[in-house]
């Protein structure tokens, strides 16, 4: 009894871990599409055709083809996430005997301000050839909600850190036409907390996980001045493939331990995605663009929790569907110093309702962006961003068993929004 006791808390906290992995991001599910500054007054429309600078390492590498002599560009995203819990009917159970509500308030807001920042250098070798490197964090964010709020047996605490750096070449193949590709070494990185119950009377317990890994990836871009007015940019990314393995353990705040140290581990492979962008001009002063983005996150469907003696713990369905993201936006160039930017896009998720837990509350989302660049001189701009992300309302009817006898549901609506200011400053030389 004891040791099946010992594998209920190992399994809720691994669990945890997971879907902490997923916690409420800027873009649908967790990934974080804030990869320059220059992209986000458009809402990212024709991120994978524009070429603007070298951010587009990330969105797409045969865009280096397009900047001559060598450029770098810094930037730094603050992301201001809310996520608001209303209660209406969280109850916990004895088995097949209900035992009434989970004691506790909403939570409070679980979102926070997190900081993303990124960094891209690309050289030109000659006329045909560049080389690039990107660093960025591609996944993650942080939510944490009060420690004694009614889901706190599902998750407290939430923390997903991200770091991936991505070389890459293009090769400019005609003066209208250049492919490009890279590599990319990624590492994750997560800490979760949750209480966990000892009884149908006794005092919450606190498990605690450290989890990480890191993989191999890769990235491919092709580039097409279509016409003099019209650019066309394809590219895609590829899925990575982790082992997540840590810790986990468990105690009563000032009294005994219910799980020593534990080691873990659980096989999660992140998505692929592919984008198609455009970009049009349509005189000298106005550019259109447009992007459509499908990620294939029915990769993360069932995960299978192991213990280090290779004990299967635990199948958790996530059951994520694929989504699509699709943006709109243009340019004004005001003057030859300043540029003007808008746009909107829709943005997918790919949480299923049955399937939405308290680590993801996620919903689709619309942006509304708009931002400005400023030549402070030939060679060095200044790019300003903003975008607010307008979360759909999401509904919660999650259980959790959080040993072999007791479980909680966790029941009620989840109301979001994200607010996101980005600067990026670029330079040639």
């Amino acid at each position: 009894m004891h040791n099946k006791f010992q594998e209920n808390l190992i399994a809720l906290a691994v669990a945890s871990t997971l879907a902490g992995a997923s916690t409420l991001a800027s873009a649908a599910g967790f990934a974080l599409i804030e990869q320059s500054a220059s992209g986000m007054g458009n809402a990212f429309a024709g991120a994978a055709a524009t070429a603007e600078d070298a951010s587009t390492v990330f969105y797409n590498p045969a865009g280096m083809s397009m900047l001559s002599g060598s450029q770098f560009a810094v930037a730094g995203h603050a992301i201001d996430l809310s996520a608001k819990f209303s209660n209406s009917g969280t109850s916990r159970a004895f088995g097949a005997i209900p035992l009434g509500p989970v004691s506790g308030g909403n939570g409070g807001d679980a979102g926070g301000v997190a900081f993303v920042p990124n960094f891209y250098l690309t050289t030109a070798i000659n006329d045909k050839w560049t080389v690039g490197v990107g660093v960025n964090a591609p996944f993650g964010l942080k939510t944490e909600y009060d420690s004694t709020w009614v889901g706190r047996y599902q998750g407290i605490k939430s923390e997903l850190t991200s770091l991936n750096i991505n070389p890459a070449v293009s090769y400019k193949i005609t003066d209208t036409l250049a492919i490009g590709g890279g590599v990319d070494y990624q590492r994750l990185k997560a800490t979760l907390t949750n209480a966990v119950m000892t009884g149908i009377a006794s005092p919450d317990g606190f498990a605690t996980l450290d989890a990480d890994d890191d993989a191999w990836g890769w990235n491919l871009g092709l580039l097409a001045q279509v016409t003099p007015d019209t650019r066309v940019g394809l590219s895609y990314r590829s899925q990575m493939k982790y082992t997540l393995s840590g810790t986990t353990s468990a105690a009563i705040p000032g009294g005994p331990t219910l799980l020593p140290t534990t080691n873990v581990t659980a096989d999660v492979t992140l998505p692929d995605m592919a984008s198609l962008s455009v970009m049009q001009k349509l005189n000298d002063k106005w550019d259109l663009l447009a992007d459509v983005t499908f990620t294939r996150w029915s990769k993360i469907n069932t995960v299978n929790i192991v213990t280090s003696s290779g004990t299967t713990l635990d199948t958790l369905a996530f059951k994520f569907d694929d989504s699509w993201r699709v943006s709109l936006g243009a340019n004004y160039h005001y003057s030859e110093q300043w540029t003007f930017k808008g746009g909107v896009a829709w943005d997918q998720s790919p949480v299923q309702d049955q399937y939405r837990t308290v680590r993801l509350p996620d919903n689709d989302r619309t942006w509304l962006a708009f931002g400005a660049k400023y030549k402070v001189t030939s060679s060095a701009a200044v790019d300003f961003g903003y975008a607010h992300l307008f979360i759909a309302n999401a509904s919660i009817n999650n259980t959790k068993v959080a040993s072999s006898t007791l479980a909680t549901t966790v029941i009620g609506t989840y109301e979001g929004s994200v607010d996101i200011l980005s600067i990026q400053y670029s330079q040639s030389f």
